[in-house]
């Protein structure tokens, strides 16, 4: 591709209207009279739940996880609790992920009541919550619920690997001709407990709408369990970015002078954050603090190309990597369970000489 990098200039962070979809609405942070209302179905949600019925338990009788805080117990623990093990214990997880389907079916309802949510038939629930089996069981306990309240819409398991979906859903933060000439590119996704950061490679011979993209490179950041500053998160960052390139050069991986980034919050046309970002350390919501040029201070060229970066929401990048599963609906959201709970609604644009099914 000869075309210079600054082509990308033109394109502003947070927009709601993207190459395959418009964005209805993103970040909502609806209340009620007993608080958040996302608060209710989030990683945090579960535990709570979980610590509660743990303390119901230890009240008359042992507690069957002894002295491990409920933190410290990972999913893929309670995962094998389903399958074997002390009965008890396993009725203790089983309780929380019914618990917990009821919550998110109660959260799904409130969304499919607002204006802006109003005709999604599809909601694809990712996070890391949702690639544990506990996780899988409540989305299918909270699809029930709905269904059998006769709410047509379908709750399904996002398609990616919550490490790779918001990396791979940043192809569609610009057009694809973009790409054209390049192997891939750089994508950031910054959560509430990691940052994850990869080299997506797009694999155009095999699907031309990148249907076929996977993350070649990737680093993953565990940075809740060392309680960082905002610049230490930061400057850890551009080294993970810097470490990638070097990675894709390598591999004589053509990267485009592009890095896509999804973040918490409500991102500001100017790469400010509005805000939404309580989940992250520090204040991310600084009118003086942009990590879109942060970043390209710290990395000006790829290819000896000037590089730009562009952000959105963590949820929103999230959904565009199911793009190409959602061609047959014509409006369809997501719902991210992760340190909090993440959320977007989508209506497809219609692609050139390719018709979108209508809602009956």
């Amino acid at each position: 591709m000869s075309s210079p990098g600054h082509v990308y200039s033109s394109f502003k962070h947070g927009v709601k209207e993207l190459p395959d979809v418009s964005i209805d609405a993103y970040n909502l942070e609806n209340r009620d009279a007993d608080g958040f209302v996302g608060d209710r179905a989030s990683g945090r949600a579960f535990r709570a739940i979980f610590d509660e019925l743990r303390s119901k338990v230890a009240k008359v009788g042992d507690d069957p996880f002894g002295d491990t805080p409920t933190e410290a117990l990972k999913k893929k623990t309670l995962d094998k609790l389903l399958l074997s093990g002390d009965p008890l214990a396993a009725g203790i997880v089983h309780g929380a992920v019914e618990e917990f389907g009821q919550k998110l079916a109660g959260v799904t309802r409130h969304f499919l009541r607002l204006k802006t949510w109003r005709g999604v038939k599809r909601i694809s629930i990712g996070g890391g919550f949702r690639q544990s089996r506990i996780g899988e069981l409540a989305i299918g306990r909270a699809a029930v619920i709905l269904k059998s309240e006769k709410i047509k819409v379908d709750l399904v398991p996002l398609r990616y690997h919550p490490d790779q979906a918001a990396l791979i859903g940043c192809t569609r933060l610009v057009p694809a001709w973009l790409f054209e000439g390049f192997d891939g590119l750089l994508a950031v996704d910054v959560g509430g407990s990691n940052i994850r950061c990869g080299v997506v490679v797009l694999h155009r011979d095999q699907g031309e709408d990148f249907s076929a993209a996977k993350v070649e490179a990737f680093e993953l950041w565990r940075y809740a369990e060392q309680d960082p500053k905002r610049e230490g998160i930061v400057d850890r960052l551009v080294a993970m970015l810097k470490r990638l390139l070097r990675k894709a050069k390598k591999k004589n991986l053509r990267l485009a002078p592009f890095v896509g980034v999804g973040c918490p919050g409500l991102i500001q046309e100017s790469g400010t954050i509005k805000r939404g970002v309580q989940n992250l350390p520090g204040n991310w919501s600084s009118s003086r603090f942009n990590l879109p040029v942060v970043l390209k201070e710290h990395i000006p060229t790829i290819d000896e190309r000037e590089t730009t970066v562009v952000m959105h929401n963590d949820a929103v990048v999230q959904g565009l990597s199911e793009v190409p599963r959602m061609r047959d609906v014509p409006k369809w959201g997501v719902l991210t369970i992760g340190t909090g709970l993440g959320n977007a609604a989508f209506t497809n644009r219609k692609p050139a000489g390719e018709k979108i099914q209508t809602s009956k």
